[in-house]
């Protein structure tokens, strides 16, 4: 992707999180109230799923080099 794309996708999430933190709205849980936690949320999340997937490959998928010998 070039420069202008990144730039783009950049200012988008920096105007979610503003609006995000400004933006008041009647919550009905007790993690509405914490800034940014669906954006925090979203990235452990997506986090957890690749360290967890590389891990679940190197146990379960990757044999020796002499597997099929």
């Amino acid at each position: 992707m070039n420069q202008k794309t990144w730039s783009i996708l950049g200012l988008l999430v920096v105007v979610s999180l503003v609006l995000e933190t400004t933006l008041t709205y009647e919550s009905d849980h007790w993690w509405d109230s914490i800034p940014a936690f669906y954006s925090l949320f979203g990235f452990i999340g997506c986090t957890a799923i690749i360290l967890i997937s590389k891990w679940l490959g190197k146990v379960l998928l990757q044999r020796r080099e002499d597997y099929y010998d």
